[in-house]
């Protein structure tokens, strides 16, 4: 106990607010959608090859699903 309350409290108040802060950022939506959005962006720019290869891999599923949806038995 050799520091006074006041700066105790001070610390504890610094700290709650770093982590109400925190919790704000990580709960935000449109914010985290944003960082997501940069972070594909980038990845893309520096590879696009795997990007390429999974959304005509993507196109490829979604093709054969619907092709058997249509032309199956059921």
């Amino acid at each position: 106990m050799s520091e006074p309350i006041e700066t105790r409290i001070s610390t504890a108040r610094a700290e709650l607010e770093s982590a109400l802060n925190e919790i704000e950022d990580r709960l935000n939506v449109p914010k985290q959608l944003n960082r997501l959005s940069r972070r594909a962006r980038a990845a893309y720019q520096a590879n696009p090859l795997p990007w390429i290869a999974g959304a005509t891999g993507a196109i490829i599923v979604i093709g054969g699903l619907v092709a058997w949806a249509i032309f199956s038995d059921d």
